[in-house]
């Protein structure tokens, strides 16, 4: 069984958290990952840095500006985690745009996730339609899940071909915005977050955009099966550095 269907087993509330490659310093991004993993985060999304991130927020969009004047490359990417299972065991999922992946070769790309133990991919930019035809069978052969991402504004019939064609978890985008909104979650995100759990769906479901502390994070994971953080855990990077991760996660988890 892939690693990120394992995690979902009990019934605990996940906690992700989203940082970019190469983020603060070049070479940080493993330290990152065996840090998280200590601190207690069951699964990562790695940030694969990209030059026109048109759904990040200015947070994550000068994290990915300073990783790509560090010097990180996919290439380098893969490099640096070439040895990463024999320390570090979560679900680890590379999350960016697809022109990269395609620059890079999308069989070449899936293999090396393969080979360095890369459990799935979120692609904002790749329809279902075309993942689909021309990909699914690519990501199989590597046992690679395809994480799809819904909206408030995704309709009913939309989530629940996507939920037909998803394993892992479906990513919920909590609003319609780019990241880093720190606003928190008012009546009608409330209404959405209990309309998709209405639903029944096979997939659990995991809620991005907007979750910033403990308390957007029980609000986002009262009807949902975990929460994604990225750019307030990325403002504590650029403040604290790795030494901050420790206090960051504890007071996400604290009730």
């Amino acid at each position: 069984m892939n690693r990120i269907s394992d995690k979902f087993k009990n019934n605990k509330k996940l906690l992700s958290i989203y940082f970019t490659a190469g983020y603060p310093k070049l070479d940080d991004t493993v330290e990152i990952l065996q840090q998280l993993e200590k601190d207690g985060v069951d699964l990562v999304e790695i940030g694969l840095p990209f030059s026109d991130p048109l759904a990040d927020g200015p947070t994550i969009q000068a994290s990915s500006q300073t990783a790509l004047q560090n010097g990180m490359t996919t290439e380098l990417l893969f490099r640096q985690l070439k040895d990463v299972r024999k320390t570090v065991s979560i679900p680890l999922i590379i999350m960016g745009y697809f022109n990269p992946i395609l620059q890079f070769g999308v069989e070449n790309f899936c293999e090396k996730c393969a080979e360095i133990g890369i459990d799935g991919l979120i692609l904002p930019d790749l329809p279902l339609a075309e993942f689909e035809e021309h990909y699914a069978e690519i990501f199989k052969k590597y046992g690679l899940l395809n994480i799809f991402l819904i909206t408030p504004h995704t309709s009913e019939e939309r989530i629940l071909q996507i939920d037909a064609a998803s394993e892992g978890f479906i990513y919920m985008v909590s609003r319609a915005s780019v990241t880093g909104n720190s606003a928190g979650f008012g009546a009608e995100t409330e209404e959405y977050f209990e309309r998709v759990a209405s639903l029944q769906l096979k997939n659990p479901q995991i809620v991005g955009f907007g979750i910033n502390n403990s308390e957007t994070f029980q609000q986002a994971t009262k009807h949902t099966n975990g929460a994604i953080i990225g750019s307030a855990f990325i403002k504590m990077l650029s403040e604290k550095g790795k030494d901050g991760i420790s206090a960051f996660v504890n007071s996400i988890r604290k009730v």
